[in-house]
């Protein structure tokens, strides 16, 4: 049965995309079938995996959702490119931003990525959506489709004002649209664990949502290193394996790997 995992929070540079890869990546390592769904019309997933010029892709998956918006028939599986590292990628241009707004007016708006989740779902044992830095509705698009929720959150005032604000959209969401939605986890990326402000920040939001939210054990630390991957269009896992931000992502796949 395929998980299928979104990946967000609306507060950009909390290092959603990189967490996104890593973790794909990870769960390829240990032998899952892993399909990457870029849903961020800035391409960033796209990029880190290698495509250099996801605009001039003939098919992404603005593509794809057009398609369905207008029911025409397609292969599920195509525009789907595959990486070396063993995971399957549905990259994504900056024609989505313009389908976003198309979307509005669509019947069963909210359901139209779930519907393409459903028709390749079989193919793999983990679906990971990256979501892009907003609460619009290719978001609630991904919110609807998802199993769970994955929420990377820096340390530092704005993104946790983010994260209480992403909070009370997933509740909406299981409210009125996805009854099944959970959420796998906070992950605390970008950490700098030289400053007592970033602990200070970890300890109280686990201080006021421990008892309702999961924080994963390891968070990813600040390095440039995971800084660098993007630029070489490969995992943190071929760039430095022993580093430890591998080593904090080797973590968190272990403990979604124990939420199967």
């Amino acid at each position: 049965m395929c998980k299928v995992i979104a990946v967000s929070n609306q507060k950009g540079g909390t290092a959603k995309s990189t967490s996104s890869v890593n973790l794909g990546i990870g769960l390829a390592r240990e032998g899952k079938r892993v399909l990457l769904i870029d849903c961020d019309s800035q391409g960033s997933m796209s990029a880190s995996l290698g495509v250099r010029e996801p605009d001039a892709l003939d098919i992404a998956l603005p593509t794809i959702i057009g398609k369905i918006i207008n029911d025409e028939e397609f292969d599920c599986r195509e525009g789907i490119i595959h990486h070396e590292e063993g995971v399957d990628l549905m990259p994504c241009n900056i024609e989505l931003a313009a389908l976003e707004q198309t979307l509005i007016n669509v019947m069963r708006r909210e359901y139209v990525l779930k519907q393409y989740i459903d028709m390749i779902s079989e193919d793999y044992d983990y679906i990971i959506l990256d979501c892009m830095p907003s609460l619009g509705m290719v978001t609630i698009n991904a919110l609807t489709a998802a199993d769970s929720v994955l929420i990377p959150c820096q340390p530092s005032y704005l993104p946790i004002v983010g994260l209480e604000q992403l909070i009370v959209t997933i509740g909406k969401v299981r409210k009125y649209l996805n009854q099944e939605l959970k959420i796998e986890g906070v992950l605390f990326t970008i950490v700098d664990g030289r400053t007592n402000f970033s602990k200070d920040i970890m300890k109280l939001l686990k201080e006021s949502y421990g008892e309702s939210l999961h924080f994963f054990k390891e968070g990813i630390p600040k390095s440039v290193r995971a800084e660098e991957i993007a630029a070489e269009g490969i995992s943190i896992y071929k760039h430095d394996p022993k580093g430890k931000v591998a080593l904090a992502y080797k973590s968190l796949v272990k403990e979604v790997l124990a939420n199967e």
